[in-house]
């Protein structure tokens, strides 16, 4: 399962990224993070369905300096053969 999701708010400068991908660590997603150009910051993620709606929930609002005002988001049967969870710059 796969989950594709946009973040829009004060989500860059404030840790976004490295929070994201500590939390996909400890709860064994695959994917990746990264800041888009447009100030978003874009999540791929891979896990089954349970873990991934999990780790969905866990990232939601983020770290304790990001403010959230937005996510634009699905969840898709795909499987892109991640191995690990980064941070794509």
């Amino acid at each position: 399962m796969r989950l594709y999701a946009v973040f829009a708010g004060t989500v860059q400068g404030v840790g976004f990224r490295y929070f994201v991908r500590d939390v996909a660590k400890k709860m064994g997603v695959k994917g990746y993070v990264r800041n888009l150009p447009d100030g978003t910051v874009e999540v791929v993620a891979e896990a089954d369905d349970k873990t991934l709606r999990e780790f969905f929930k866990a990232i939601e609002k983020g770290p304790p300096l990001a403010e959230v005002s937005d996510i634009r988001y699905q969840f898709e049967n795909k499987d892109g053969g991640f191995t690990d969870f980064e941070i794509l710059y």
